[in-house]
């Protein structure tokens, strides 16, 4: 069954998800959702994911989202498709654990934090640019609520309270990451898996350029060497290379790297 991969530039969640697909070496379609023209909104991408979010996967017609789900669906989906340094999905039921517990971590205490301070310097200056009528226009096509108010809220501009309390809970899961990385080489144990690619994609990549105040080169070198070594991956590298501007966007890549116009 023929692969499909609905994604926005290689950051956060669209870059999530792009890492395994790049890292099982596995043939899909890339199609490229600009989010500058709110085409994740578009009746034809709500067609496929109602929720009008990316990324999604496509697997022969059967639909998936929501990153967390899409990674661990690719490992039940093509569990012979594996890096030569292992699964992504450790085996042993314990690493499991190890590796859904820092999954959760990220996804309820990183994600939403590091997003309100992406949203408050570039949405916030997007959504300020546009009439007053066309924005309404454009939140009438939001289909969950919560987004429809967090554009809204990202136009007049998180509060300082807000922005404050979501540095302090950034703030907390570096010295948390730095803790468990002192012990092991990876999140979930002495292997490289989804709660690496988890909290790289969301924060690890990023951070040290989006929070220069929390001096993150120096105060985290564990961090900073785990960082490292994942954007050495070839497959992450191509993961990041991955973005595509071009109309209409597709691109099919073969598992050996290789890209296909």
């Amino acid at each position: 069954m023929a692969l499909i991969y609905y994604h926005a530039e290689p950051l956060a969640n669209s870059l999530k998800s792009m890492i395994p697909l790049k890292e099982k070496g596995l043939d899909f379609e890339s199609r490229y959702v600009d989010l500058h023209k709110f085409e994740q909104h578009s009746d034809w991408f709500t067609a496929i994911n109602p929720e009008g979010q990316v990324p999604v996967l496509d697997h022969g017609g059967v639909i998936v989202t929501h990153t967390t789900v899409i990674n661990e669906y690719l490992e039940d989906a093509f569990p012979d498709a594996n890096p030569a340094d292992g699964p992504l999905r450790p085996r042993d039921p314990a690493a499991a654990a190890r590796m859904r517990y820092w999954n959760k971590f990220v996804d309820e205490q990183v994600m939403n934090h590091v997003s309100m301070h992406g949203w408050h310097r570039l949405i916030r200056v997007i959504t300020r640019s546009i009439e007053d009528d066309r924005f309404e226009e454009l939140m009438s096509h939001i289909p969950l609520p919560d987004q429809q108010k967090k554009w809204r809220t990202a136009r007049s501009g998180f509060s300082e309270g807000d922005l404050a309390n979501a540095l302090a809970k950034i703030e907390y899961a570096l010295d948390k990451v730095e803790r468990q990385l002192c012990e092991t080489p990876y999140l979930a144990g002495q292997a490289y898996g989804l709660a690496d690619i988890n909290f790289y994609s969301h924060c690890g990549l990023m951070v040290d350029r989006m929070f220069p105040d929390l001096q993150v080169n120096d105060r985290f070198p564990a961090m900073v060497r785990w960082r490292d070594a994942i954007s050495d991956r070839p497959a992450v590298a191509a993961a990041l290379k991955s973005e595509d501007r071009s109309q209409p966007g597709l691109r099919t890549w073969s598992g050996d790297g290789r890209e296909h116009s």
